[in-house]
């Protein structure tokens, strides 16, 4: 089932800058985990502190009960495979895939057995003799995972090792892995800022920012519950406005007092409300109370996108029927698409509000 990796309180500094500090999470046996968020969030960082390409200023590493800080890279029992792919131009790829089974001095007959076994698992056994110059992109990258996986790790480490592909090759992969992973006995950290990569492969999705945790949870809780303005913006589209729960399931935004499925909120309190685009309908003019003016539209392959003005905000909604621009509608939101969130980050800065502006947002609310 592979291992339990636990980290406590991880602290990274290059220089005066901390990049992350006092970061704590598990990932339990088995499980295929995600890093999730853009460039220069700590993803990186954190998953070389684990493998040990970086230094550790604090806290601590444990695969299973064991403190990992101190042991060096060769020993943590840990295969990553990089986003370049970093195979070796001078060996051909059965020589790559034996490499760490050689520095480990097992038998040859051995060697032999586990890589011609993992070749045939990745589908390159056809290609052994073939050098790393004469392979494709897509038979590098799974050069790449045999080299990594054939050492039987209790620990795999995937660092953005999709990015350099197109877009049809990438797919492709993906469900490569996803097949690999039911074939082999590891626990997954796979690191990347591609969010339909996280949804679509993982178990449990971990969404950062500037080092921080913004939310833990499965795919379906991050998509469909975000904790906060950046995970809800970050993780698909979504519609976010400001308005006021007044109560237990009741939200006013628009003007307009909308059913909900939330509670918890207290009464009269400022808070985001967020819609994704899939979860509006368009209605005829009359139907509901919340009038808009459809002001673009763009076809999208499944769907249409539309760019819809209610007063002083911009609806975005997905739908697979057409509607012509310019025409007058209304828009349906029914209680178990609309969701709720505390009212803690402005919407295009994370920087939490003042207890001023979280009053000007309810009194704002009240008055639309």
């Amino acid at each position: 089932m592979g291992a339990t990796i636990t980290i406590e309180n991880a602290v990274k500094r290059y220089g005066n800058d901390t990049i992350i500090n006092g970061l704590s999470l598990e990932v339990k046996p088995g499980e295929f985990f995600t890093l999730l968020g853009p460039s220069g969030c700590g993803k990186t960082t954190l998953l070389r502190m684990i493998i040990g390409f970086n230094s550790i200023e604090g806290g601590t590493f444990k695969i299973n009960d064991r403190v990992i800080n101190d042991i060096p890279t060769n020993k943590r029992n840990i295969g990553m495979v990089f986003q370049n792919y970093a195979v070796f131009p001078h060996m051909n790829v059965f020589d790559n895939v034996a490499f760490g089974l050689r520095n480990r001095k097992l038998p040859k007959d051995e060697i032999e057995r586990k890589v011609n076994s993992i070749l045939k698992v990745v589908k390159i056994d056809h290609l052994k003799d073939r050098m790393p110059a004469n392979l494709s992109g897509g038979q590098q990258q799974r050069v790449a995972l045999a080299r990594a996986i054939v050492i039987e790790p209790e620990v795999l480490l995937m660092d953005e090792p999709l990015s350099n592909l197109d877009a049809k090759l990438r797919n492709q992969m993906r469900a490569e892995i996803i097949k690999l992973r039911q074939r082999i006995d590891t626990t997954f950290i796979y690191v990347t800022h591609d969010q339909e990569e996280a949804l679509t492969m993982s178990d449990t999705i971990v969404v950062m920012n500037e080092g921080v945790i913004q939310q833990i949870g499965t795919p379906a809780d991050i998509y469909n519950e975000p904790k906060n303005v950046f995970v809800a913006k970050f993780i698909g589209e979504s519609n976010i406005i400001p308005g006021v729960m007044l109560e237990d399931y009741k939200v006013r935004f628009h003007d307009i007092d909308f059913e909900c499925v939330d509670a918890g909120f207290g009464c009269n309190t400022p808070v985001d409300v967020v819609v994704r685009p899939e979860d509006i309908d368009i209605m005829p003019l009359g139907k509901t109370a919340l009038k808009g003016t459809i002001k673009s539209v763009l076809f999208m392959g499944v769907h249409y996108e539309f760019r819809i003005e209610t007063g002083s905000f911009t609806w975005t909604v997905h739908s697979t029927d057409y509607v012509a621009p310019d025409t007058e509608i209304t828009l349906e939101i029914v209680p178990d698409a609309i969701h709720i969130m505390h009212k803690s980050l402005k919407h295009d800065e994370q920087e939490l509000l003042t207890e001023d502006e979280i009053a000007d947002a309810a009194a704002a609310a009240e008055e639309e």
